[in-house]
């Protein structure tokens, strides 16, 4: 457990913190609820809201907005990102300008390219993003094989379809299309489409068993 003192000075700490990047302009909704690290850097014009943990290591560019229950640590985010709410940010990432990341989305070891977005419910790990890349709800990069972290590599222009599971070492080339719901696992070429599914099926006038 942590001592009273050790609390009081924690506390002291981040009132000092605080105080600063509001007297730098930093616009803070609940000051109380935000927490910086010794080494945090924050540019001009940033926008944080409450309940947001920032760890070591953070580079925070200008125009920047970071929403709500956000966790980053070890990362830098470029100008005019939008992140959050519910986003975590691990190390070694990167969000390039005018990149947007949404709730619930974890990103770790990662570059985000300028004007990509993520918006919902994915997981990126030991990737590359271009530019203007979309990612669809419940993406996951399937980075780790058991033995060893593998890449993934999107190019510029590229979409993602919702529910689609990337197992790397993969690339996904420039300007293609990923279907909805699809489990890649080979190289997609250049504005191709690729998708693997299932056929569906149908059983008309089906009555379920009774108990």
């Amino acid at each position: 457990m942590i001592s009273k003192m050790k609390q009081k000075n924690l506390q002291i700490l981040q009132n000092k913190l605080r105080n600063k990047f509001i007297k730098a302009g930093v616009n803070m909704i609940g000051p109380d609820t935000i927490f910086f690290s010794k080494d945090t850097k924050i540019g001009k014009n940033v926008t944080i809201e409450p309940y947001v943990v920032i760890g070591s290591k953070v580079k925070i560019g200008n125009n920047v907005i970071i929403k709500s229950f956000s966790h980053l640590e070890e990362c830098k985010i470029e100008n005019k990102v939008e992140l959050g709410p519910y986003a975590r940010i691990r190390p070694k990432t990167i969000l390039k300008e005018n990149s947007r990341i949404g709730n619930f989305v974890e990103i770790k070891k990662s570059i985000v390219g300028k004007k990509s977005k993520i918006n919902h419910l994915s997981y990126i790990g030991d990737s590359d993003l271009g530019k203007s890349v979309n990612i669809g709800a419940g993406t996951i990069t399937c980075n780790y094989d058991g033995i060893k972290k593998n890449k993934t590599t999107i190019k510029d222009k590229v979409f993602i379809g919702s529910n689609s599971s990337l197992v790397a070492p993969v690339i996904i080339g420039k300007e293609s299309i990923v279907g909805a719901g699809s489990v890649i696992t080979k190289k997609v070429r250049k504005k191709s489409l690729a998708l693997t599914r299932s056929p569906q099926l149908e059983v008309r006038n089906y009555k379920r068993k009774k108990k």
